[in-house]
């Protein structure tokens, strides 16, 4: 991941592409599952980072 280009996703935009509510965001990211940043008082999770989470998921399901 490069992290000069990487496309930076709010948590409401995570929510809507896993198809997930807003407490399990939180706990994945909690859980160290999805990474993510803080800017100011704003939590900024990587595309990559999503793409990844999801990856993993699917070889923990194969």
């Amino acid at each position: 991941m490069t992290t000069t280009t990487a496309e930076l996703l709010t948590v409401p935009q995570v929510m809507a592409r896993l198809k997930l509510g807003r407490s399990t965001v939180y706990d994945l990211i909690r859980s160290r599952r999805l990474v993510s940043i803080t800017i100011g008082r704003s939590r900024r999770i990587p595309a990559d980072a999503v793409r990844e989470f999801i990856d993993n998921r699917i070889e923990e399901a194969a």
